[in-house]
């Protein structure tokens, strides 16, 4: 074989990778935090091992690895999907309209940090290795998706960078809209308070007053802070917020056990305790540069408390870390009066059948140009003081 030569490759577990192969690809130079904590091997093998993922949940692993020789040069955490959940790039309208023309629009396959609405790097390269490990690792899923008679091949959460390199290549790029905070520098919350408006500074400090006299007290835990009886406590959150939201929870009790005992420093978990009992509680993985909220739930309700513990109080902790935004999650335009804008999320979609990209392509194409004008409307509704300069802060 030539040297220089790339072959692509699935695997169907992460046991056919070694550890430090495939975060030599996820997280290259290998400091932590990890740029992405939802692309290391620590966290997609918790989801197999907790049978968060695997057979019956409808995400069936078959990771993309590339080697050059014997060395992994690049990989994707690449599934089969039966469904649509726990996705939060929304293809339904593909998939119905896809049904209406004859077609099966599943299984499907999709490059995704599972149910982790986060944007993050989703073509994992070892340093020098970016181009030629992007290019075939979209070759690789073209080409299976069209073996397999498939109907599409997705990325969803990748980098605007890594959307405009597939897009060259043939690839539909998607554009939709999150909420993030962003941190210009502040260094205490009373920072970025101040380049509020005085009306929205006001709204937010009596918000805060009223989610902190709740009656009880409200700790931020991380690495060996976190204790078993912790993660059992935020099971039944998660299984309420869960039960409501969509039905069936998609993380296993088990996930908690295995991020307690291989994930500790990669998360956040802020709980409001009353009368020693844990009452509501968020769950944030911590990026080198990003907080990303996740899940939040409760068994009493108080009010203000969730915007406290989701919101204010990942504010501090990314201010307090100097780390530069906190993505708290999907959906949410009430987030904007505290502080979240409104951001683009890229996403990526491939069609082997001509008629039906080229009609997607139009969708989008009509998508991209409302999601501009809506968040170039929701930017006049920010909480921040204006300027001759435009916003402050």
């Amino acid at each position: 074989m030539d040297g220089c030569a790339l072959t692509v490759t699935l695997a169907e577990s992460l046991t056919e990778v070694s550890p430090s192969d495939w975060d030599a690809c996820a997280n290259p130079g290998g400091a932590q935090p990890a740029l992405d904590p939802f692309t290391t091997y620590r966290f997609l093998r918790a989801l197999e091992v907790s049978r968060s993922v695997g057979t019956g949940t409808g995400w069936e692993p078959r990771y993309l690895l590339v080697h050059q020789g014997k060395t992994l040069v690049a990989c994707a955490p690449m599934y089969v999907k039966s469904h649509s959940q726990g996705e939060y790039i929304f293809d339904h309208a593909f998939a119905q309209a896809y049904a209406r023309a004859g077609g099966r629009y599943y299984p499907k396959l999709q490059v995704a940090a599972p149910f982790t609405p986060a944007t993050g790097r989703r073509f994992l390269c070892r340093a020098g290795f970016e181009e030629a490990g992007i290019a075939a690792i979209l070759q690789g899923m073209a080409q299976i998706a069209r073996d397999n008679r498939l109907s599409s091949a997705h990325v969803t959460f990748c980098t605007c960078d890594e959307a405009e390199s597939a897009a060259s290549q043939g690839w539909l790029h998607r554009v939709t809209e999150q909420f993030h905070w962003e941190n210009p520098g502040y260094q205490t919350f009373d920072d970025f308070l101040g380049a509020l408006s005085s009306r929205k500074r006001k709204t937010i400090r009596k918000e805060r007053a009223t989610a902190q006299g709740f009656g009880g007290t409200i700790r931020a835990l991380t690495s060996d802070a976190l204790q078993p009886e912790h993660w059992t406590a935020f099971w039944e959150f998660y299984q309420d917020t869960g039960a409501r939201k969509w039905g069936t929870p998609y993380l296993t009790r088990r996930f908690f056990d295995e991020v307690q005992a291989h994930m500790r420093a990669d998360v956040l978990l802020v709980l409001a305790e009353r009368e020693g009992r844990p009452v509501a509680g968020a769950l944030n993985f911590i990026g080198r540069n990003t907080l990303f909220g996740r899940y939040w739930g409760c068994v009493e309700d108080h009010p203000c408390l969730h915007f406290e513990l989701c919101y204010y109080q990942a504010m501090e902790f990314a201010i307090a870390r100097g780390m530069a935004r906190v993505e708290a999650g999907a959906q949410g335009t009430h987030k904007l009066a505290r502080g979240y804008l409104p951001s683009e999320v890229h996403s990526l979609h491939y069609f082997p059948e001509s008629g039906f990209h080229n009609a997607v392509a139009r969708y989008l194409d009509q998508e991209r140009r409302a999601i501009a004008h809506e968040m170039d409307v929701m930017a006049e509704y920010t909480p921040f003081r204006k300027t001759d300069g435009g916003q402050d802060g």
